[in-house]
């Protein structure tokens, strides 16, 4: 495990399971490598443990960017419906 990782609470990891299942987007806040504070609206893709025993969230942006972000990193998230999702 990275030294500086901090493994995050199982219910907010169950939380991030049941977005990525139900296709929810989330605005999310968190902080990137360099700690730099990141906000934005992020469909949860998939969760994954590195060898490292770090975990991260893989998301794709309202862009069609993919990207990760390690899940100690995540200052908060909260559920969102856009009206394009609105069918």
């Amino acid at each position: 495990m990275s030294a500086d990782y901090r493994p995050i609470d199982c219910a907010v990891y169950s939380g991030y399971e049941l977005a990525i299942m139900h296709r929810q987007r989330l605005r999310m806040h968190w902080r990137d490598v360099d700690g730099n504070c990141c906000i934005g609206t992020l469909r949860p893709l998939d969760l994954k443990t590195e060898a490292s025993k770090e975990e991260f969230l893989f998301v794709e942006d309202l862009d069609g960017r993919h990207f990760r972000i390690r899940l100690d990193r995540i200052v908060s998230a909260e559920a969102v419906i856009l009206q394009k999702d609105v069918r």
